[in-house]
């Protein structure tokens, strides 16, 4: 790997650790990567001090309120690179594009924003105002999937400037001998478990999945447990109501209780421990105004443990599954598709466990980390030229 230790990257993000997230890890390893070759500054959330090694530049600013992150990130990212002087700086998501620009335009450097989708069709009316414009005045856009790739160019971002960077994942090395202890926590002995995983949002369609598929999966395989994993989600902007409430209602309403495990927020250890014990992880997700799923890092993750997914086709999520080679596509709000795809793979498995891992190999955090360090090089290196320096 190339050292290019004179080379300074500030990180402007409000996703870090130990917020908990798809783009918590995804951030987390951006810092981790750029390190590898360069010299990282950022400025992020109060708590993810911890997290950051020693004798990183950092500051600090609250999450929430808006108003209150939105200011202070503004102030304090301006702060850090008025001292640290970066050659380029990074906006980890659309919610810090705005003080990305500021001090991307205050001492002329170069800014990277990485948009995750739902960056693209938020509405909050300041979003738009200050967000969207910085967006588009970016020197380079990442995206993190095709899906995203169009939204970008639909509210006119430069199409020269966009480039699709998958998030990676972590292929688990130390082979599992037993589930058991898993399985025997749960309660659920040797019954095939459909597993979900992700913030619960209404777009994740587990709610429409309970009520239109589940029943005829059990009324066929009376053994079957849904096991679903994460917690309630919040943003900047604004908070999600309870969709968890509503997954309560409808089992209850259903008669599934022994058919559905809520385990909330799990820690890495008990999620690869779910992916190794599940027979499939569903991901029905539904359309929604203005609210996307932009990749799907869940599914490719289940398929770095040999795990196939079988998900509707929206968004990003068709970049994160393969058909026919880490799951199965199904036309979106088709749920008897979805029924019978999931029951013929319970029943007679077509995707082996070794192509899902080789799928998932594409996607290692490595690959990412080489095209990660190639950009911000590429990107620093043409506004140099541009302007002479």
């Amino acid at each position: 790997m190339n050292q290019h230790p004179n080379l300074k990257i500030l990180l402007i993000t409000r996703n870090l650790p130990p917020l908990v997230g798809g783009m918590e890890r995804l951030l987390y390893h951006i810092y981790l990567e750029l390190r590898k070759s360069f010299q990282v500054a950022i400025a992020g959330p109060h708590s993810s001090r911890r997290y950051i090694a020693a004798g990183t530049p950092f500051k600090t600013f609250p999450i929430s309120p808006a108003a209150r992150f939105f200011l202070s990130s503004i102030w304090q990212s301006y702060r850090l690179a008025s001292t640290f002087s970066p050659d380029l700086i990074l906006s980890g998501s659309g919610v810090t594009s705005f003080a990305s620009a500021v001090a991307g335009k205050l001492l002329k450097r170069p800014v990277i924003c990485y948009l995750h989708g739902l960056d693209l069709v938020e509405k909050n009316p300041a979003y738009r105002l200050f967000c969207i414009p910085a967006i588009r005045s970016c020197d380079a856009v990442l995206v993190n999937s095709n899906s995203t790739a169009q939204l970008a160019k639909a509210i006119g971002v430069r199409e020269s400037s966009i480039q699709i960077l998958h998030p990676g994942v972590s292929l688990p090395h130390q082979k599992v001998s037993s589930t058991d202890g898993f399985r025997n926590q749960l309660g659920v002995g040797s019954r095939p478990i459909l597993l979900s995983v992700g913030r619960l949002t209404r777009r994740k369609g587990i709610v429409e999945f309970i009520d239109r598929c589940l029943p005829d999966i059990i009324r066929s395989n009376p053994e079957v447990v849904l096991v679903i994993i994460g917690e309630e989600a919040t943003s900047a902007l604004k908070q999600a109501p309870g969709v968890l409430s509503e997954i309560r209602t409808v089992v209850s309403l259903r008669g599934l209780t022994d058919h559905v495990r809520l385990l909330g927020h799990v820690d890495d250890a008990t999620l690869s421990q779910a992916y190794l014990a599940s027979q499939l992880l569903v991901f029905p997700v539904i359309e929604r105004p203005n609210d996307i799923e932009g990749f799907g890092m869940v599914a490719v993750e289940a398929a770095a443990h040999g795990l196939p997914t079988m998900a509707f086709a929206l968004g990003g999520v068709i970049d994160a599954v393969k058909d026919a080679v880490s799951g199965y596509l199904v036309t979106p709000g088709d749920y008897k598709e979805l029924t019978r795809s999931i029951l013929h793979q319970l029943h007679s498995p077509q995707v082996s466990k070794s192509s899902c891992i080789a799928f998932a190999d594409s996607f290692s955090w490595e690959r990412f980390g080489n095209r990660l360090r190639e950009i911000s090089l590429s990107t620093a290196a043409h506004h140099q030229t541009q302007f002479g320096e």
